[in-house]
């Protein structure tokens, strides 16, 4: 898809379709007005008729308006005007985007001009680029018959000239953003017979070969090398050869310390001996879905080819059952040296982070920043709507925060303290991989804060925001937003 950004009189330019906003009560932007002026009062005419009133995402399409070139128009409902914000305005974009017919192959975009509280031009240019490549995505479904082809290949935002410069950067980075999204989505999507953890190493390997990145994907062998005990531990109940996948985009300043990203990769979970229930397993391909998200970010940094150094491990493996499997009671020994006795094998996830974790030692990094579909608690806890936060620094969490509310993808600050670390107690070894049902969520974060002592750690638990259930089923391709404006908050704040 091609975005582009233009100034000028949109009623003037050739596209198939121009979108235009009516405020509720029938009050029209400005475009709309325009293009009222010189067709003869059409657009009025279907406000009074009251098929148009201005609901926040209704839509009414209108072919051939007298002395338009256009061949059509579309009018998107806002809702009311002195309360239109940057949730409404999303969704007046997607609802606009859904109702373009299937023939329109290129449409023109007149919503940055509408006032919305706390959005700048150059958000709602960068927006409108992320909503169109969500609201046409195509789930890669393996299907004799292939899904018939999105037609709309063109969009044009259109923005006052005196906007246009910095609004062309922020469109950039709003289709660099969709570009990720859109890899994690196909990743997370994929089943587990496909995207396994070989299939993810060729992954980086392509994102290394397209955009220079440096790639290592290390096997069994190399892996036993480094003493990574209690990664391998979790892979080896399963026939499927585990990797550790590390990529490095080295666009910063020389001696720049590197920002890390550690994404589980979990190809397809079971639980283990500690078998999950049937209901709803086949979701358990999503696992990886913090692995997704590493490689997703790293597709829209190369894109934008950010000035940052930047380092991308993933951990990958299946949890299966097996003769070979970790039991409940067995003791592992991380890479780190310290031991950990399973109490359940399908806490999986925090095993193979905390060995990535220590092995991001040797990359001196500023930050480490790890993400994970880790725990169903933490959807208790916040449901599908946050993606939380935990971090030994309160500021990278602010940081985290901030450029999740600015990407649209939030996150909710959870606690950390002290209180929850004897949870993790054992008799047997250093400390148990499980801390009981109170505070899971939290007790995980616990368990991995005792692997992060030499950096600036945050760990995303993304069990509720990675995937959609139920008749919409499918990835997000969260946190790549919030991820991808994180680093390049931090180019600019350099």
């Amino acid at each position: 898809m091609e975005f582009s950004i233009k100034s000028g009189n949109p009623e003037l330019q050739s596209s198939d379709c121009l979108i235009v906003g009516i405020f509720e009560g029938g009050e029209l932007s400005a475009s709309a007005k325009g293009l009222d002026d010189i067709s003869s009062k059409a657009v009025s005419a279907v406000v009074k008729t009251g098929d148009m009133q201005g609901k926040l995402g209704s839509t009414v399409l209108m072919h051939h308006l007298p002395n338009v070139q256009i061949k059509r128009v579309l009018l998107v409902g806002l809702g009311q005007q002195d309360t239109l914000g940057a949730k409404s305005y999303l969704k007046a974009v997607r609802a606009a985007v859904k109702a373009l017919p299937k023939a329109v192959t290129n449409a023109g975009f007149c919503l940055t001009e509408l006032t919305v509280l706390e959005m700048t031009v150059n958000e709602k240019a960068a927006q409108i680029a992320e909503v169109v490549s969500d609201a046409t995505y195509q789930v890669n479904a393996l299907k004799s018959k292939k899904p018939e082809t999105v037609a709309l290949n063109k969009v044009v935002i259109f923005v006052d000239k005196p906007d246009a410069s910095q609004a062309k950067v922020a469109l950039a980075q709003g289709v660099a953003i969709g570009k990720g999204v859109k890899m994690a989505k196909d990743l997370g999507n994929l089943p587990g017979n496909v995207c396994t953890p070989t299939y993810l190493g060729k992954q980086a390997k392509q994102l290394a070969k397209e955009y220079g990145f440096n790639v290592d994907v290390l096997d069994r062998a190399a892996i036993e090398k480094l003493g990574m005990g209690s990664f391998l531990g979790v892979a080896q109940g399963s026939d499927e050869p585990m990797r550790l996948i590390v990529l490095q985009h080295k666009n910063g300043k020389k001696g720049q310390k590197p920002v890390a990203l550690v994404g589980k990769g979990i190809t397809f979970d079971t639980g283990g001996i500690s078998l999950k229930g049937g209901s709803e397993m086949d979701e358990m391909k999503y696992d990886m879905c913090g692995a997704a998200s590493v490689l997703g970010t790293f597709k829209a940094i190369g894109e934008l080819n950010l000035p940052i150094n930047a380092v991308g491990i993933i951990p990958a493996c299946d949890n299966m059952p097996s003769g070979k499997a970790l039991k409940p009671g067995d003791v592992v020994t991380s890479m780190s040296g310290q031991t950990i006795e399973i109490l359940n094998t399908d806490a999986e996830g925090r095993l193979v982070l905390c060995d990535a974790l220590t092995y991001a030692e040797r990359f001196e990094p500023s930050t480490v920043v790890d993400i994970a579909t880790l725990t169903g608690a933490c959807v208790v806890a916040l449901g599908h709507h946050a993606t939380a936060v935990y971090s030994n620094q309160d500021a990278l969490a602010g940081e985290l925060l901030a450029a999740g509310t600015a990407a649209h993808d939030r996150a909710w600050h959870m606690p950390m303290w002290d209180d929850y670390q004897p949870q993790l107690d054992s008799n047997f070894a250093d400390m148990a991989n499980i801390g009981g049902r109170a505070g899971g969520s939290i007790t995980a974060a616990c368990f991995l804060s005792r692997f992060t002592k030499k950096y600036d750690w945050a760990h995303l638990d993304i069990a509720g925001t990675a995937w959609k259930s139920g008749k919409e089923k499918g990835g997000t391709g969260r946190p790549v937003p919030l991820l991808t404006t994180f680093l390049i908050k931090r180019t600019e704040n350099k």
